[in-house]
């Protein structure tokens, strides 16, 4: 459904002397299957909103190329623009209007008369369970009730693929576990998802397939599942809290346990990360007691431990070499 080469993308930044150029996306490659959530997890920076924004058509790309439902993304935009919905972080609705009058206006913007926009308001009010309050004034909506109305709009038409730019930022729990069904209803309906997130346990828990994008660059792809298979065995965590520090993790002490583990035999890696040690080892049970043996005879008394199977933070930790806070 989507098939991206090489895209990038730079904007100017400064004045004067101090201009200068700032790669935003430096080259990705991703193909994007028919039917899935395709999720582009990074933190914030990393280059995902611009994608989507190239992808889109709102902005031109600096390079490469891309198709969209076999419509290519430079010579055929406006085509591009009848195969796709998007959905921007920031709500685009008025304050003052209802739901309704938003999802028929929308209709009619995409070319549909009136009789019809009126049905296609209907199925969305029914679709996206609007209708206790799609006759309120939209300023007087839920965060979680915007957002809604939010995807409600972008996918009224029908839309082949519908990019979503965080759907869940800002929204309660509640909210995001409703939000999350919203859209395994849209892909189990055949529409095509792509979303960009930097919340881990969303994209591990929603997408089919990821793409992992740092600095502008993928640096990994594949099922969630398959990117925490390639880290082997499971993960301890142990957390250093320096005496008297009401539990807040000691950065040089977790250097220190650091340094004691990194070479046993039994670890493979070990990294500090935010006042932990983050081991990779091949069985958490019986590493555990060995770990704390070697830094309780070292002076170095962990705060707590614990042992588990990879994650996706522990996929970025691999890749990039920081964690997704980082």
């Amino acid at each position: 459904m989507i098939e991206v080469h090489g895209l990038r993308k730079s904007f100017r930044s400064g004045r004067g002397r101090k201009k200068s150029e700032v790669a935003a996306v430096r080259g990705v490659d991703f193909a994007v299957e028919r039917g899935e959530i395709f999720g582009f997890l990074g933190p914030n920076g990393a280059g995902k909103t611009t994608t989507l924004r190239m992808l889109a058509t709102l902005i031109k790309p600096d390079g490469g190329a891309a198709t969209i439902a076999g419509a290519d993304l430079r010579r055929q935009a406006a085509k591009v623009r009848t195969l796709i919905g998007f959905v921007m972080q920031s709500s685009g609705t008025y304050d003052e209007a209802t739901a309704w009058r938003e999802l028929v206006l929308q209709a009619r913007m995409q070319g549909v008369g009136k009789a019809e926009a009126l049905r296609l308001a209907e199925r969305a009010v029914d679709g996206f369970q609007l209708r206790e309050f799609a006759d309120r004034q939209i300023r007087t909506y839920s965060g979680g009730q915007r957002r809604r109305l939010d995807v409600a709009l972008g996918v009224i038409h029908g839309p082949q693929v519908v990019f979503l730019d965080e759907p869940t930022a800002g929204l309660d729990p509640p909210s995001r576990a409703r939000m999350w069904q919203e859209v395994r209803r849209l892909r189990d309906e055949g529409m095509t998802v792509f979303l960009t997130t930097h919340y881990l346990d969303e994209a591990d828990a929603l997408c089919d397939r990821i793409s992992i994008i740092d600095a502008g660059l993928i640096v990994a792809e594949g099922r969630p599942a398959d990117l925490k298979r390639e880290i082997s065995g499971d993960v301890v965590v142990v957390d250093l809290a320096a005496p008297d520090s009401a539990g807040v993790p000691d950065a040089p002490l977790a250097e220190k346990a650091r340094e004691l583990l990194a070479d046993q035999a039994f670890v493979h890696s070990a990294e500090a990360v935010d006042g932990t040690v983050r081991l990779y080892v091949d069985d958490g049970a019986t590493a555990s007691p060995r770990i704390m043996r070697i830094l309780m005879s070292a002076g170095v008394e962990p705060g707590a431990i614990e042992s588990r199977r990879p994650r996706l933070d522990d996929v970025f930790l691999a890749k990039t070499g920081r964690t997704m806070q980082e």
